[in-house]
């Protein structure tokens, strides 16, 4: 359940800053990665987490989503930083460790909008208490 939820998340999410961008911009597998990130952290985290009551099960569905946006991040800033390293744009390869953080934080600013942290709150306790509810039903 956590594993579909945040998945699902990841792309309703991914829709979203889609259409904060640029429009000459190729998102690729954007979407797709985000999705599989949103599985992947459901799975691992929220859901192996679950069954420990309510209060608990709203604090991992946040945690997760918090988890799934900070891995998004970094992921979409390392390919970022590898597109421009095959450019050769980095005289160092401290330098180009640096730019993942960079682009980190302005992907960041680019999601930092009301209906995106609302999204991502709202999402992660119903992912959540979802996933304690089908814990408590299917164990």
């Amino acid at each position: 359940m956590a594993a579909v939820l945040l998945g699902a998340l990841g792309f309703i999410l991914s829709d979203m800053i889609k259409a904060l961008m640029d429009e000459d911009i190729n998102f690729g597998y954007f979407s797709y990665v985000n999705v599989l990130l949103g599985v992947v952290v459901g799975w691992s985290l929220v859901g192996r987490r679950a069954g420990r009551g309510v209060t608990f099960a709203i604090n991992n569905g946040f945690t997760g989503v918090i988890a799934m946006v900070m891995l998004g991040l970094f992921v979409q800033g390392s390919n970022e930083m590898l597109r421009l390293a095959m450019r050769n744009r980095y005289d160092s390869a401290f330098e180009a460790i640096i730019s993942i953080v960079e682009h980190m934080m302005e992907y960041a600013l680019v999601m930092s909008t009301v209906p995106i942290a609302v999204v991502v709150v709202l999402g992660g306790i119903i992912a959540g208490l979802c996933t304690e509810v089908a814990w408590h039903r299917w164990r």
